[in-house]
């Protein structure tokens, strides 16, 4: 099943002991996120690494691992739904995430419950995601 990750799972992946990082690497979910992601991740890396503890090295470490589990797409591949998304999304920084969703007809993940106000993509949490798997 392919699923759209949006920014708030990925952050959670950082740490290591979290039941979202587990789910991210043990699932045999087909996991994909917009690039944008990655952009948003580096912006908030070092609060990260503060907020968790860890060292830019694991950081990175960490981060290169989460590259190998999610496919992260280039924005021209789901451009022509932007403006979909756009007109769905209550902030513009998800637009990405509900134009790929709609590009490929599949759920998104994250536990930002404003993002279920709209009725174009089914937004999964967390608990969601477990209730799937199991």
């Amino acid at each position: 099943m392919k699923i759209v990750v949006n920014t708030n799972i990925l952050f959670s992946f950082f740490w290591q002991k979290s039941l979202t990082r587990k789910l991210l690497i043990t699932s045999s979910l087909d996991l994909i996120s917009p690039e944008f992601a990655l952009f948003e991740i580096e912006k908030y890396s070092q609060d990260i690494i503060e907020k968790i503890k860890i060292t830019k090295k694991e950081f990175d470490v960490r981060f290169k691992e989460l590259k190998e589990i999610v496919e992260f797409v280039d924005k021209k591949e789901y451009y022509q739904f932007l403006k979909d998304a756009e007109i769905i999304s209550s902030d513009k920084d998800d637009s990405d995430f509900f134009a790929l969703c709609l590009k490929n007809s599949c759920f998104l993940w994250s536990n930002d419950l404003i993002l279920k106000n709209q009725k174009k993509v089914e937004v999964l949490s967390t608990k969601d995601i477990i209730e799937i798997i199991f």
